[in-house]
């Protein structure tokens, strides 16, 4: 399953510096001389810290010839440190870079199954303290131990202190909630599309996205969700299936094969576009430090990203789409939106989304400011970048430089109550 390889990858990359101390520790590379590094580290933090070694083959028998030395090596680790639980072993690797800002766990709350409401009294009996919804940026970095918030942009996000893991919670096995960093959230939330619409997610796989698309139509519209990987796929209809989404199809299909015409489309108005990119934001997710994409990779893909969002703007009747990646690089953002800008500007706009939304765009182009940018210093998420555009002309939706749900959203910051919301009884075992 993805969703548990990703998990393991990416425990394995908190863990690392640990990893690196027992694998020298036992001096397993130097026994094992034709074990990568980096396998070896996903070997032994499965076998010490995960859930059991799921591999087969030689490897598994490596790992279990050298597990008494490596549990010793453990232990020796923790008595030299003072402690006695694993998370305890990643303080020091966290204190030796004091400036690196801690991205918070975040938390949607999955609308087609429960509210706001019942999911906070959850956490509360669940031993979390609830603050209330945040005020500001400085209330996100401050929080710690059993506490949460509710977001200060989002109006279905819980903010938790960072690392907080809720894999085996009984909320996200059910599907109840969804863990998404929030930069990840603003495609759908700023896409905003109406009950009843027809949309395309071109890009859409692990399905988180699409998920979120759901939730805001209510299950009331129809859902077109690419990708062309079937295993990828497959793994995404399983979790749209746990989270309740209803009136999707999946398509195992390159979205620059889908022919615009066909009727099939013909009351698509909305586009969610998240293609392929290098993923250089994401590297504050990890304790280290990632080479950056040379500039070949880079040219390749901003032009694999113009021809995918030219194509998006050629299906007749868009009127809304959102633009994003999980890039940093200016050549994969602000560069690639103002050359599709160019060749179709007499037909779309870019659309100020968000004002108050403190990262902008760079100033690549004028109006590049309407763009959003988000980085872990910034808006504590991973770095991201979003941009919305619109169709000019007699036929396109009233000018808007914001969500309805975003503008209720930051009413509701400036002093006016949250509604409160219909509960729903929710299971607990």
């Amino acid at each position: 399953h993805i969703r548990q390889l990703y998990a393991l990858v990416s425990e394995t990359l908190r863990y690392s510096p640990v990893l690196e101390k027992l694998l020298a520790g036992a001096a397993l590379l130097q026994a094992e001389k034709k074990l990568p590094p980096q396998l070896a580290k996903v070997l032994v933090y499965d076998l010490l810290f995960g859930k059991g070694l799921k591999c087969g083959g030689r490897w598994k028998l490596v790992a279990r010839r050298h597990r008494a030395r490596l549990e010793a090596e453990l232990a020796r680790l923790k008595v030299q440190q003072k402690v006695s639980r694993n998370e305890d072993l990643l303080a020091p690797a966290q204190a030796a870079s004091p400036g690196a800002p801690q991205v918070p766990r975040y938390v949607r709350v999955n609308t087609l199954k429960t509210c706001v409401d019942d999911v906070i009294d959850f956490f509360k009996r669940q031993g979390y303290s609830y603050l209330g919804q945040a005020a500001s940026m400085e209330d996100l970095r401050a929080l710690s131990g059993k506490k949460f918030l509710l977001d200060l942009h989002l109006p279905e996000l819980l903010v938790f202190p960072p690392q907080t893991d809720f894999h085996d919670n009984l909320l996200y096995t059910s599907g109840h909630i969804i863990l998404q960093d929030k930069a990840s959230c603003l495609p759908a939330f700023l896409l905003s599309p109406a009950a009843g619409s027809h949309i395309i997610d071109a890009c859409a796989a692990p399905g988180n996205k699409t998920s979120h698309l759901a939730a805001i139509l209510k299950n009331k519209g129809q859902i077109f969700a690419f990708d062309v990987d079937t295993k990828r796929l497959a793994t995404m209809n399983t979790m749209l299936m746990r989270a309740g989404v209803t009136g999707f199809q999946l398509a195992q299909q390159d979205f620059l094969t889908v022919d615009p015409a066909d009727p099939k489309y013909s009351k698509v108005t909305y586009i969610l576009l998240d293609p392929s990119c290098s993923g250089s934001g994401m590297v504050n997710r990890v304790p280290r430090e990632e080479a950056a994409p040379s500039a070949e990779r880079l040219q390749a893909l901003a032009g694999f990203q113009r021809k995918i969002l030219s194509h998006a703007l050629s299906f007749p009747a868009l009127q809304r789409l959102v633009y994003s990646t999980c890039s940093v690089q200016r050549e994969e953002n602000e560069d690639v939106v103002h050359a599709v800008l160019q060749e179709r500007g007499s037909a779309f706009r870019l659309v100020n989304a968000f004002p108050s939304w403190p990262c902008r765009g760079l100033a690549a182009f004028p109006g590049a400011e309407s763009c959003l940018r988000a980085s872990p210093a910034d808006t504590l998420t991973h770095g991201f970048f979003v941009a919305v555009l619109e169709r000019l002309g007699e036929v396109a939706a009233a000018p808007s430089s914001l969500p309805a749900a975003a503008e209720e959203n930051r009413q509701q910051g400036e002093g006016a109550a949250p509604k409160k919301r219909k509960r729903k009884k929710q299971r607990e075992n």
